[in-house]
């Protein structure tokens, strides 16, 4: 006798079955990359589209809006410029091509210098113990009492202008102290355990312990520490960029926000200056909570509700 064909709830029961066996296979994940993804390609499709060069002062009609909407002039938007211009003439579908990836870069750079820190000092200070455990441990908790903007911004009015790079150390400074203490924690904990044991008997180096047997274990912890970091660090260079500091000359999505600010786009009702810019920002920090809560689900069992 042949099998029945199944029922579409059936169907659907089987893949919720299947995807609570491979938490990898979130849905959350798959949305939050995407909406991460999109920027990435925006900034690498865009350039091949359109014109890179019209980011450039006066490379067109000043504080023009996207098509169908007209300024305070009277003036109507066309689709030279599809998502309008700001105070200088500058076209603003060129300055989100160049300036979402840019905001991105400064958070992915500074979280992954962050992280490799924090990891480095979480697993020394967790399994080797001692003195080298109380000066990690101790560093770590003044540095984390310290105000990060305050400091960077005295830093970057001391200094001036600095490069995209120089901005990620700077704040890659500042975000290393959680990952080391959560993951100094979890070391603790872990060190004690049965396969670690097993590693020490079997005459293995400290370093092939920490990094061999006992980080593969960690792996979704530290991908969501590292999502939380990311998301921290372009708020914290976007926070610097509206205030009027980080790099003058390059486009970032927080410079764009401040020069509408600074230039009184809201009062000139110019929305598209500003809510663009915003709004962008948005959906990249709503990608990054996304895959956090992907990742969440992915390292802790209970988080996944399977629904028979």
């Amino acid at each position: 006798m042949s099998d029945m064909p199944l029922t579409r709830a059936e169907r659907k029961r089987q893949r919720r079955i299947r995807r609570f066996d491979n938490p990898w296979l979130n849905p959350k994940l798959f949305w939050g990359a995407g909406l991460l993804l999109a920027i990435i390609a925006v900034g690498i499709l865009g350039r091949l589209f359109w014109d890179p060069e019209l980011v450039f002062v006066g490379s067109g009609i000043p504080k023009m809006p996207p098509p169908g909407f007209e300024n305070l002039r009277g003036q109507s938007g066309t689709f030279a410029n599809p998502l309008g211009t700001e105070g200088s003439g500058r076209d603003m579908l060129a300055l989100i091509i160049i300036g979402a990836p840019n905001s991105l870069y400064v958070g992915l750079m500074a979280s992954l210098i962050g992280m490799s820190v924090g990891i480095f000092l979480g697993f020394t200070s967790g399994f080797v113990g001692g003195r080298t455990d109380d000066v990690i441990r101790v560093l770590s908790d003044v540095m984390i009492t310290i105000p990060p903007l305050l400091i960077l911004v005295v830093f970057q009015s001391a200094f001036g202008d600095v490069t995209l790079t120089m901005m990620a150390l700077l704040i890659a400074g500042f975000v290393w102290q959680s990952p080391t203490r959560l993951i100094r924690a979890q070391v603790l904990s872990m060190k004690q355990s049965g396969y670690v044991q097993m590693a020490r008997l079997s005459g293995a180096s400290t370093w092939h312990i920490m990094f061999k047997e006992m980080l593969p274990n960690l792996v979704p912890y530290l991908f969501g520490s590292f999502i939380a970091n990311v998301t921290t660090s372009i708020v914290t260079a976007v926070g610097l960029e509206v205030l009027g500091l980080g790099p003058q000359r390059i486009p970032t999505l927080g410079r764009t926000i401040y020069e509408a600010i600074n230039a009184g786009a809201l009062i000139q009702n110019l929305w598209w200056w500003w809510g663009i810019p915003t709004l962008l920002l948005a959906v990249m920090f709503i990608g990054l909570l996304l895959i956090n809560l992907g990742l969440d689900e992915v390292s802790n069992p209970r988080l996944r509700k399977l629904k028979l």
